[in-house]
């Protein structure tokens, strides 16, 4: 019993998991940032950290899991040193088994390396007795380098009004309170010392702690009467919201017109906290004329382009360490990232200035434009996508008025590998090709349904087809995500579409390669089946295969209307399967009953294993696709061989023949098909 009462607190504990036997507050990801410094800083002593050094420079960072492992930050490299954690120092060989001495905030600003800030208090004459006495303060400490690397002027002007102006300073890096990082949360302000005015805290996901866009180095150094953070910047207060900064900047009249005209002022100018990439006049000048007049005429493209613009967070460069992706207020996904010292957009280092701090954000300058798919036409789409081939054949048909005009369509552009070999010509067909490939509307492939039907400006009906791993307009799929824009819809498609022409047997009628197989679907009575409303996928057999038939099985197949009824019945799948929509196994249900197996790869489709010769003659109640076998059914047995053909069979052949005269008379027939016909004579 004693055993068992140990074990039931162990085996509930167990099973309530790590929350029921660890229970405490969350950390920040600061302290876990931290706490995987100090993980990878063990094997050299107790509260040793690993920190990552960028080469060339002084900057410091506290590895975390995906740092340690690339060993780069910005896409620079880095090297491990290992040091004493913030609130530890060296004694001995191993480690840093002593907490620093507690002291007063003055005296810690020497132990954390803010010896410029100790000297500068000292200058005034009322901070020091403070940072001194009794009482609870924060300061936000700028290091050392922070201080020198102050413009001249600047400092300058600080150092010859200490009681004033270098004192004002000070004490907006101050805050009357103690405040450790557990506290210090994304987006809040704290209030200084200085005439109250606010300090913007900023703390990111990737354990980066920004004060005023400053960089938290080290943290949490408790003074007897406050707690020191190390920056590494010298801040300065912050008066101006983004669109009073807008106003001000020469260097933004065009967007500072832009704004006016999108009536996006008042959100600037509110409460939150947003990233602008704001773009310079020099931006607004790289896009064509005709391409930004078009923007700027157009309400609605105009708050889409300016929404790009705006990230719906505060984003500090010093935060970004590596590659982000960001939602804008448009609801798109930019790629901010860096390269160095350079912030870089989608790749692009086009950022010239950055971190300008505003009351309800942070503002880049960007010197060009981000133009979202939104504020786009089909031609500018395009033009970004791998369909430029494509679109030139439009143009060249003279159809280009409908992908930069304001008519709601969508394009069904095949992509360039489509045209590898050759362009069609441009003539009366190929121009009605080309408007079946656009559709009467501005369409979103999530939307498009099994079954649905699309107008063309062509006039022709095209059908949708969901598979499981593709979504499919006749006998073209889609091959990337749509492209939305301000007017039109871009759909990049595997293929040129072939819009259906009629029926299943009108597909096969105007064939000579199937002569033999409709003169056997007429006497098998399967016309009326094909000629109807349906949904079927024909694997038509050519005249080859049915020559390619041992002469007795010929002879019995077609000499038996039963049974070739049932040998056809299992060349008909009960739906409608285009090649794009075929994975590594298709199981069709037949007609006869019997179940298809259609496979693809390395674009071969294959029906139980023989191959198919053309794909995706498409009809208006199907597909058909071309093979060279006849297939049978699994309990279908060849017969023995005769020596002569039914009567059934030579009418066949004797239908087969007129039609084929009928529809391609100077083609010349098969040697094994004139001798069968010299037969039927005699």
């Amino acid at each position: 019993m004693a055993l068992l009462g140990r074990l039931l607190p162990l085996a509930l504990a167990l099973a309530l998991g790590p929350a029921a036997t660890h229970a405490g507050p969350a950390k920040s990801p600061y302290q876990l940032v931290l706490q995987h410094s100090r993980l990878r800083g063990r094997q050299h002593g107790p509260n040793v950290c690993a920190v990552q050094k960028l080469i060339g420079t002084n900057k410091k960072y506290f590895t975390n899991c995906k740092q340690w492992y690339q060993r780069k930050i910005c896409g620079k490299s880095t090297v491990i040193s290992y040091e004493c954690c913030p609130g530890y120092e060296k004694v001995g060989e191993k480690g840093c088994p002593a907490a620093l001495p507690l002291s007063n905030l003055y005296e810690t600003l020497g132990v954390v390396g803010s010896t410029t800030t100790q000297l500068y208090t000292d200058r005034t004459e009322k901070l020091r007795p403070e940072m001194e006495g009794p009482g609870s303060f924060t300061i936000f400490a700028p290091s050392n380098e922070a201080w020198a690397s102050l413009p001249a002027e600047v400092l300058d002007s600080l150092v010859s009004n200490v009681n004033i102006e270098l004192l004002n300073a000070l004490r907006y890096h101050m805050v009357d309170r103690r405040v450790l990082t557990d506290e210090l949360k994304h987006g809040m302000a704290l209030t200084s010392m200085y005439q109250n005015s606010n300090i913007q805290i900023h703390h990111y996901p990737n354990g980066i702690v920004t004060v005023n866009c400053a960089r938290l180095l080290k943290a949490d150094h408790h003074a007897t009467n406050g707690v020191v953070h190390l920056i590494d910047k010298v801040i300065s207060t912050v008066t101006n919201n983004i669109q009073q900064i807008i106003e001000i900047e020469d260097t933004f009249e065009t967007l500072r017109a832009a704004v006016a005209a999108s009536g996006l002022n008042t959100l600037l100018e509110g409460d939150g906290q947003y990233t602008l990439l704001a773009p310079t006049n020099e931006a607004f000048e790289k896009i064509p004329a005709e391409t930004l007049n078009r923007i700027l005429g157009d309400p609605e493209a105009l708050r889409d382009l300016l929404n790009n613009h705006i990230l719906k967070s505060a984003m500090c460069a010093e935060a970004i360490v590596a590659g982000l992706s960001l939602e804008t207020l448009e609801g798109t996904t930019l790629e901010v990232g860096c390269s160095g010292d350079m912030l870089t957009i989608n790749g692009k280092p086009i950022i010239s200035n950055k971190d300008v701090l505003a009351t309800n954000g942070v503002i880049h300058f960007i010197d060009e434009l981000l133009i979202p798919d939104s504020a786009k036409t089909l031609f500018e789409l395009a033009a970004e996508s791998d369909v430029s081939t494509a679109v030139d054949l439009f143009r060249q048909a003279g159809l280009g008025s409908h992908l930069s005009g304001n008519e709601r369509l969508t394009l069904l552009a095949p992509m360039n590998s489509v045209f590898k070999d050759g362009t069609p010509r441009i003539d009366a067909r190929t121009k009605n090709l080309l408007l079946n490939h656009m559709i009467k509307d501005q369409l979103a492939s999530k939307y498009l349904y099994h079954g649905q039907t699309l107008d063309t400006l062509g006039g022709k009906k095209l059908r949708v087809f969901v598979y499981r791993n593709s979504l499919c307009i006749e006998n073209s799929c889609i091959a990337a995500h749509d492209k939305r824009g301000r007017y039109g819809t871009l759909f990049t498609m595997d293929r040129m579409l072939t819009p259906p022409m009629g029926t299943v047997m009108d597909v096969l009628k105007g064939d000579n390669r199937f002569s033999m197989l409709v003169a056997a679907i007429q006497s098998a009575g399967l016309t009326e089946t094909l000629n109807r409303e349906g949904v079927y996928t024909v694997f038509a057999p050519t005249n080859e295969a049915f020559q390619a038939l041992p002469l007795g099985e010929r002879n019995k197949l077609l000499g038996n209307a039963k049974e070739l009824a049932n040998i056809l019945k299992y060349h008909v799948g009960d739906e409608i399967l285009v090649s794009g929509g075929i994975g590594a196994l298709v199981r069709l249900k037949s007609l006869q009953g019997d179940k298809l197996e259609v496979s693809s790869k390395n674009s071969l489709v294959t029906v139980n294993k023989e191959p198919v010769a053309e794909a995706d003659i498409m009809a208006t109640n199907g597909v058909v696709h071309t093979i060279n076998t006849v297939l049978r059914p699994p309990a279908n047995k060849p017969q023995e061989r005769g020596d002569e053909l039914a009567d059934s069979a030579l009418e066949i052949f004797k239908q087969a023949s007129a039609f084929s005269r009928a529809t391609q008379s100077s083609v010349k027939l098969a040697p094994v098909y004139q001798r069968l016909l010299e037969r039927m004579k005699h």
